[in-house]
């Protein structure tokens, strides 16, 4: 008869016979699905949508240009129309940065005021800060009402405080609120989804590094002479108020490290604080820019992206939010390879 097996001795054989534990699964961050975005996923920007915008170099000589990318149609043309006017007549050439205002905006143009703007600019009227469009079919589908466009809308969402829907459409983010509404009260009265086929307004967003044009009161509404720059938390409040004509794609640093201003609204008080502006040329004109591409926000790599920026769930983060600001998923921007 043989002899049971002590129980310490069964015991290495039971552990073994258990199946190992399955490891934790691993989610990318939002960067690392950037870098492994297949080359189809990236949308070429044109030379001649760019604004580039040299400063005079920092303390240490060491030279600062800033990238701007001109918003493309059917969002602001008239203002960008004059800014490529002010482009093409050297105009921008010896203004100034004038303003930094801290957690808001970076400001340019004449400080004297009295520099003769080129000839051909033109007016645009208030309406323009919103641009109509109607709902189609579905809540990803916005047909245009005046050019008879079909952009394509992505990571369209229920609204928040400022519009009845949040998304983006060729790589910029935008808003939206029914037609006839200024406020976005109606978007906790019925789902996005049914109000279908009803005109909205829609308009670009103030985010970080958008670039707007600098007015007066109303009904002046600017002429594009005279522009700024958000350097700080996305003030909201101004969109449908002031009209964004591009934004910043890079040297943003040289803008928001600037030092702040003394005066009211962050105006620099002497001439000897503003930092000269060299140059403005668009893209086209400038030898040896870099080509830039934008991540398509219409691609399953932006979906995938904008997913994580919402529920980051790569190992430094404990708690998913479970949501993101409009304003919390930039579109990301990088040289060509």
């Amino acid at each position: 008869m043989k002899k049971p097996l002590p129980i310490l001795a069964a015991l290495p054989l039971i552990m073994a016979a258990a199946p190992a534990p399955e490891p934790p699964k691993t989610y990318p961050a939002p960067s690392e699905i950037v870098a492994a975005a297949p080359a189809v996923d990236w949308m070429a920007i044109a030379p001649a949508d760019l604004m580039v915008m040299d400063l005079a170099a920092d303390a240490k000589g060491k030279s600062r240009r800033v990238v701007i990318q001109l918003i493309p149609a059917p969002f602001s043309q008239g203002w960008v129309s004059n800014i490529r006017k002010l482009v093409a007549a050297r105009w921008y050439d010896g203004v100034s940065i004038n303003r930094v205002q801290d957690n808001y905006v970076v400001q340019w143009g004449d400080a004297s005021e009295t520099k003769a703007l080129p000839e051909g600019l033109v007016g645009v009227a208030e309406r323009s800060y919103t641009f109509s469009v109607i709902w189609r079919h579905t809540p990803d589908e916005l047909v245009n009402e005046r050019y008879e466009l079909d952009p394509n809308v992505s990571y369209v969402k229920e609204g928040d405080e400022f519009a009845h829907f949040t998304g983006f459409t060729n790589g910029w983010p935008v808003a939206g609120i029914e037609h006839g509404r200024r406020s976005p009260s109606l978007l906790y009265e019925r789902p996005l989804s049914l109000r279908k086929n009803r005109p909205v307004e829609a308009w670009p967003i103030h985010c970080y590094g958008m670039v707007g044009v600098g007015r007066g009161m109303s009904p002046d509404t600017g002429s594009g002479a005279e522009l700024y720059t958000v350097i700080g938390h996305a003030p909201r409040h101004l969109d449908r108020n002031i009209a964004l004509v591009g934004r910043v794609i890079e040297g943003i640093e040289h803008l928001s490290s600037l030092p702040r201003g003394t005066g009211e609204l962050g105006f620099y008080e002497s001439a000897g604080e503003r930092v000269p502006i060299l140059s403005v040329r668009m893209g086209n004109e400038v030898a040896g820019l870099p080509s830039y591409q934008y991540l398509s926000t219409e691609s399953a790599s932006f979906a995938a992206y904008a997913d994580a920026r919402a529920n980051r769930r790569d190992p430094f983060f404990i708690t998913p939010a479970g949501g993101a600001d409009i304003c919390n998923i930039p579109v990301p921007v990088r040289r060509a390879k």
